[in-house]
């Protein structure tokens, strides 16, 4: 609500606004700083007010407030958070592979965030794994995700994400077996 009302009064002419980073300020109430700059940011043809936010900052300014404060940010915190650009829904994960834009509104490193990242778990679907795997330097087509993805699958739903040594041991069964070549 915070951030809503912030908004609000940038709309309706305010030249100032009080805010917070990781909710840590003056007192509670306080909208989350980051969150009013990525909109203003995102919509600044709508809200017509500039800052001087250094948005690529963003992230190293949360995660050094979050060490001196011994306080972790939470992973689905907005904009900083460890989740707020990681995919792993298999239909955004597709989309996100398709193109970017159809789930994030702004790059992870216009708030100086690493990437986006699709951790591969029971959710996600064959496009991102063969993704993953053609990144791991496996050739992989959908012709061959046939056999792989129902092994990926089992994998998945014994443990939270699928890591890439999970990969390397499931294309290794796979090529045992003669189904795929590796």
């Amino acid at each position: 609500m915070a951030v809503a009302n912030s908004l609000a009064s940038i709309e309706n002419g305010a030249t100032r606004i009080e805010g917070t980073i990781n909710g840590i300020g003056e007192r509670a109430g306080n909208a989350a700083l980051e969150e009013v700059a990525v909109a203003m940011y995102v919509r600044k043809d709508y809200y017509d007010a500039e800052n001087n936010i250094n948005m690529k900052e963003t992230k190293k300014t949360s995660d050094m407030i979050s060490d001196y404060a011994k306080m972790p940010v939470p992973h689905n915190k907005a904009v900083v958070g460890a989740n707020a650009f990681a995919h792993e829904s298999g239909i955004h994960q597709d989309g996100m592979l398709k193109n970017p834009q159809t789930y994030e509104i702004l790059t992870p490193e216009s708030v100086g965030a690493a990437k986006t990242s699709l951790p591969l778990g029971k959710l996600s679907g064959s496009h991102a794994v063969m993704d993953k795997l053609n990144e791991m330097g496996f050739s992989v087509d959908r012709e061959a995700m046939k056999a792989i993805f129902p092994v990926f699958k089992d994998c998945a739903d014994h443990t939270d994400i699928v890591s890439e040594e999970d990969l390397t041991r499931i294309m290794s069964q796979i090529h045992a077996t003669n189904e795929v070549s590796a």
